[in-house]
């Protein structure tokens, strides 16, 4: 079985993974922030369908057009990777975040839960 010598591998894979990545975090912030923004809006809207349909075409078309850009733009799929692996950290972040934000709200709310078979109370 042959190796591989990583020494001579990783300095020329690390540009290109870079590139993939610096090119991926800010298109996939603006992303999950159109995300956070069209579903805000679609909560308060009487015709929310039209709204997250228009959302969803424009994050899709930005994310998959840089996406075709920068795989057009480079001689590998290196890049490619570092645009993926930006998306899913950035995934993480926002999911994260979004967690700790409702979990806060739950707090700053009283909610009661009405078992199966109790009556409700009247204040």
């Amino acid at each position: 079985m042959t190796g591989v010598d990583w020494s001579t591998v990783l300095p020329e894979l690390a540009p290109e993974l870079a590139l993939g990545l610096a090119v991926g975090v800010p298109v996939s912030s603006l992303f999950f922030a159109g995300l956070a923004w069209g579903m805000t809006r679609a909560l308060t809207s009487e015709r929310p369908e039209g709204l997250l349909l228009l959302s969803a075409v424009l994050r899709l078309a930005m994310l998959l057009g840089v996406g075709a850009w920068l795989a057009a733009s480079t001689a590998t799929a290196w890049p490619m990777l570092g645009y993926a692996v930006a998306f899913f950290i950035v995934r993480t972040v926002a999911v994260t975040w979004a967690r700790a934000g409702q979990n806060q709200a739950g707090k700053n709310q009283a909610v009661h839960i009405q078992e199966p078979g109790q009556e409700q109370e009247r204040v």
